[in-house]
């Protein structure tokens, strides 16, 4: 009888080096923030009018476009990954076109179906007086569009990867489908769901380009710390490099502290 060879877990050369090179690609520009930032004149910019303002209300809206993608997003991973309404193939490939869709093009595109002469949201201004543009709500609607697909997708890749076999032991028991849902399905996926809502709350945090477009930049209503950033870029670079090294830690502080629940463990 012979022994099996235990499983070498060593990287091979021709897949270190370019690991390699992308941890330095990815790392190295961090780096840089750490490097040139103007540590003397730290405490000074981030006492700076409308800093922490705009840190407040980044947050506020990251959280809100979070609890917008889950209510939403969940139920619509699982009429991807469960049910079978026809064009499921179309309805997932229309979800995860904010992926890779410009968010300024977002942006235009929110701005045209909500806006006061959109295509719903002329209705919305004439019959209930409600004007979404430009307005906080506007940041959180932005945030939302652009993060829920992260959310979908995570929660459809649980959902199929779950044992089904749970579910149907509960429907044979009399349970309802929406009982099965909460008490069985729910659970069993509950790792997925908050990995893609870390994920999403992660990339509402760091939205600009819908956010401009749809909500613009207006301090305390609808300036976030990545608009911030853009306006302190073009007069002061210091102080640019300070809130981008702000919003940095919070995000890094965020993803660490949860890390157990997006990071799949041995």
């Amino acid at each position: 009888m012979t022994r099996s060879r235990p499983f070498s877990t060593r990287i091979p050369v021709v897949l270190g080096i370019p690991a390699l090179f992308g941890i330095a690609f990815l790392v190295i520009p961090l780096l840089g923030l750490l490097v040139r930032a103007p540590w003397g004149s730290l405490i000074t910019h981030l006492h700076e009018p409308g800093v922490w303002e705009a840190l407040r209300l980044s947050l506020l809206c990251a959280t809100l476009a979070t609890l917008v993608s889950v209510a939403f997003g969940v139920p619509l991973a699982w009429a991807l990954a469960r049910s079978e309404i026809p064009g499921r193939a179309l309805i997932r490939a229309l979800v995860t076109v904010p992926l890779v869709l410009p968010p300024v093009v977002g942006g235009v595109a929110l701005l045209l179906v909500l806006g006061r002469r959109g295509l719903v949201g002329q209705w919305l201004d004439q019959w209930f007086g409600i004007s979404l543009p430009f307005s906080t709500t506007a940041v959180v609607l932005a945030e939302s569009f652009v993060a829920m697909p992260f959310l979908v997708l995570s929660v459809e890749g649980a959902l199929r990867g779950a044992d089904r076999r749970y579910d149907e032991a509960a429907a044979t028991l009399g349970a309802s489908s929406w009982l099965t849902f909460r008490r069985v399905t729910l659970p069993l996926v509950a790792p997925g769901v908050a990995a893609g809502a870390v994920l999403a709350w992660a990339r509402a945090l760091g939205e600009f380009g819908a956010t401009i477009t749809f909500a613009g930049n207006f301090p305390g209503t609808t300036q976030t710390m990545p608009l911030a950033v853009y306006v302190a870029l073009e007069t002061s670079p210091d102080a640019a490099i300070v809130l981008s090294l702000l919003l940095l830690a919070v995000s890094v502080g965020v993803l660490v502290a949860l890390r157990h629940r997006w990071v799949p463990t041995a």
